[in-house]
Protein backbone atom coordinates (compact mmCIF):
# COMPACT_ATOMS: atom_id res chain seq x y z
CA UNK A 1 0.00 0.00 0.00
CA UNK A 2 1.18 3.51 -0.72
CA UNK A 3 0.20 6.60 1.24
CA UNK A 4 0.58 10.26 0.36
CA UNK A 5 2.65 12.47 2.67
CA UNK A 6 0.57 15.49 3.72
CA UNK A 7 1.40 18.75 5.48
CA UNK A 8 0.29 18.93 9.13
CA UNK A 9 1.24 22.34 10.56
CA UNK A 10 5.04 22.60 10.42
CA UNK A 11 5.36 18.81 10.09
CA UNK A 12 4.34 16.11 7.64
CA UNK A 13 2.14 13.09 8.16
CA UNK A 14 0.45 10.11 6.59
CA UNK A 15 -3.01 8.65 7.05
CA UNK A 16 -2.91 5.10 8.44
CA UNK A 17 -6.08 3.13 7.72
CA UNK A 18 -8.10 2.26 10.86
CA UNK A 19 -8.06 -1.45 10.04
CA UNK A 20 -4.23 -1.40 10.02
CA UNK A 21 -4.20 0.24 13.45
CA UNK A 22 -6.70 -2.26 14.81
CA UNK A 23 -4.84 -5.19 13.24
CA UNK A 24 -1.63 -4.44 15.14
CA UNK A 25 -3.20 -2.92 18.26
CA UNK A 26 -2.09 0.70 17.96
CA UNK A 27 -4.18 3.12 19.95
CA UNK A 28 -3.25 6.63 21.11
CA UNK A 29 0.55 6.60 21.37
CA UNK A 30 3.23 5.06 19.21
CA UNK A 31 7.00 4.70 19.33
CA UNK A 32 8.84 5.65 16.15
CA UNK A 33 12.36 4.41 15.39
CA UNK A 34 14.62 4.72 12.38
CA UNK A 35 16.57 1.59 11.47
CA UNK A 36 18.71 1.65 8.33
CA UNK A 37 16.38 3.27 5.80
CA UNK A 38 13.16 2.17 7.50
CA UNK A 39 10.75 3.93 9.86
CA UNK A 40 9.40 1.48 12.41
CA UNK A 41 6.16 2.36 14.21
CA UNK A 42 5.18 0.25 17.22
CA UNK A 43 2.78 0.59 20.14
CA UNK A 44 4.25 2.83 22.84
CA UNK A 45 5.08 1.09 26.09
CA UNK A 46 2.92 2.16 28.98
CA UNK A 47 6.00 2.10 31.22
CA UNK A 48 8.78 4.01 29.43
CA UNK A 49 11.63 2.40 31.41
CA UNK A 50 10.25 -1.11 31.13
CA UNK A 51 13.04 -3.57 30.33
CA UNK A 52 15.92 -1.26 31.30
CA UNK A 53 17.01 -3.47 34.19
CA UNK A 54 17.25 -6.52 31.93
CA UNK A 55 19.15 -4.57 29.24
CA UNK A 56 21.64 -3.29 31.85
CA UNK A 57 22.15 -6.83 33.21
CA UNK A 58 22.87 -8.07 29.66
CA UNK A 59 25.38 -5.26 29.09
CA UNK A 60 27.12 -5.91 32.43
CA UNK A 61 27.35 -9.61 31.55
CA UNK A 62 28.77 -8.79 28.13
CA UNK A 63 31.03 -5.81 28.89
CA UNK A 64 31.60 -5.91 32.65
CA UNK A 65 30.51 -3.46 35.33
CA UNK A 66 30.05 0.03 33.84
CA UNK A 67 32.04 2.87 35.35
CA UNK A 68 30.05 5.53 37.10
CA UNK A 69 28.87 8.02 34.47
CA UNK A 70 28.51 10.86 36.94
CA UNK A 71 30.56 11.34 40.07
CA UNK A 72 28.80 11.11 43.39
CA UNK A 73 28.72 14.74 44.45
CA UNK A 74 27.99 13.88 48.06
CA UNK A 75 30.88 11.44 48.65
CA UNK A 76 33.20 14.09 50.07
CA UNK A 77 30.62 16.10 51.98
CA UNK A 78 30.33 15.97 55.71
CA UNK A 79 26.65 15.21 56.29
CA UNK A 80 26.80 14.97 60.08
CA UNK A 81 24.75 18.14 60.59
CA UNK A 82 21.93 16.97 58.32
CA UNK A 83 18.65 15.79 59.78
CA UNK A 84 17.42 12.51 58.30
Amino acid sequence: MEAKIIKVGNSKGIIIPAKFLKLIGLEEKVAIEIEDDKMIITAAKSKPREGWEEMLAEDVAKYGQPERLMPDFFEEENNTDWEW
